[in-house]
């Protein structure tokens, strides 16, 4: 019973943040890597984060509650050729101590390449190198055989050029896990933290965010569906481009959305959704669409696929094994490229 109401005070405190900040988004924060998915499967299925509780230690780094003692020993690598020569990845690993609980490390990184240095006058000034990396700590905990814990604690590193800024940020979580594993939920506050050192005099914000979600898997179907509600902590996420208003012909007026356009457009960019399609125990098919990407990064005259994502996912001898591609522009979609084990396998293979 103290369980649940450990669970219930933080999910209260977590609410209040919800009407006590008023964090901004876009192009506003720094570090914008940390929210950078770390998992083919994540990617798949929308490109935020899970709430599906089956021991899958790639989605952890994003929902520490889901952190479980079978994860002891399990080893997760992701790569990414990001755009324009980059390219991202993550390495986590997991260990369980009984009376402390289940940790997992890992270490993301992003490297942006090699660039040509001038100064002011044009003047070649040799090359450099651009990165930003961050060091993850996981913990999480069971309270009973419902409701779980878990929080992150983040330290990056970024440097461009001679610009240098590192700091630290911590994730905090609670999960709830039906009896029979086939509805999980989730509520999630994300990058609290700071600078401790920036790239000049000014300080800027990491991007906070306050996130809930549920996934349920269907009874008599081998489907499962997730539905994601982000920044819980600001309701406006519209953004009024000026240059695809639309005028009356007539008068010349821009035209505005009514007062249920406006509200279902911003409830809309709140919301990410995905499934996941079992075949067999060795094969899944995810989808997954994110209205506010699409919204904001589409061509009006030619929006594609964009917002949309794929993946699959296949599990082979003692590895598993997932591919995604995340449709964010028209000028190309990433390759993501997870792969797991449990590496206690090996040792018993051997014994």
């Amino acid at each position: 019973m103290k369980y649940r109401i450990v669970c219930t005070l933080l999910c209260f405190i977590l609410l209040i943040f919800n009407t006590g900040i008023n964090a901004q988004i876009g192009g506003d924060n720094t570090v914008e890597f940390l929210n950078l998915p770390s998992s083919a499967r994540i990617v798949a299925m929308g490109g935020d984060f899970l709430t599906i509780n089956d021991d899958d230690i790639t989605i952890v780094t994003t929902n520490p509650s889901l952190i479980s003692p079978a994860m002891h020993n399990h080893l997760g690598l992701e790569y990414v050729d990001f755009f324009a020569g980059g390219n991202f990845g993550v390495a986590s690993y997991g260990r369980h101590f009984n009376k402390l609980g289940s940790f997992v490390g890992s270490i993301k990184y992003l490297n942006y390449g090699e660039f040509d240095g001038y100064d002011e006058n044009e003047g070649p000034t040799g090359n450099f190198y651009t990165s930003e990396t961050a060091l993850n700590i996981g913990w999480g905990r069971q309270l009973d055989s419902l409701f779980s814990l878990g929080a992150n604690l983040k330290f990056f590193y970024s440097a461009f050029e001679s610009y240098k800024s590192y700091g630290m940020a911590v994730d905090v979580a609670g999960s709830y896990t039906s009896r029979d594993n086939s509805f999980n939920a989730s509520l999630i506050a994300c990058n609290i933290g700071r600078q401790f050192k920036q790239y000049n005099d000014n300080s800027e914000p990491i991007p906070f965010e306050i996130q809930m979600g549920i996934s349920q898997r269907l009874k008599h179907l081998p489907f499962r569906y997730s539905v994601l509600y982000n920044h819980l902590e600001k309701w406006n996420l519209r953004y009024e481009d000026p240059a695809v208003s639309q005028t009356d012909p007539i008068t010349g007026e821009v035209l505005k959305d009514t007062r249920i356009e406006e509200f279902a457009d911003n409830f809309m960019r709140h919301i990410v959704v995905g499934g996941e399609f079992y075949i067999g125990k060795f094969l899944s098919l995810r989808a997954g669409y994110n209205y506010q990407r699409r919204q904001e990064m589409k061509i009006e005259t030619k929006a594609s696929t964009v917002g949309f994502s794929w993946g699959l996912g296949i599990r082979v001898s003692k590895f598993q094994f997932s591919y995604s591609r995340s449709a964010w522009h028209l000028v190309g979609s990433p390759n993501y490229i997870t792969v797991t084990t449990n590496l206690s396998d090996f040792y018993r293979t051997k014994n």
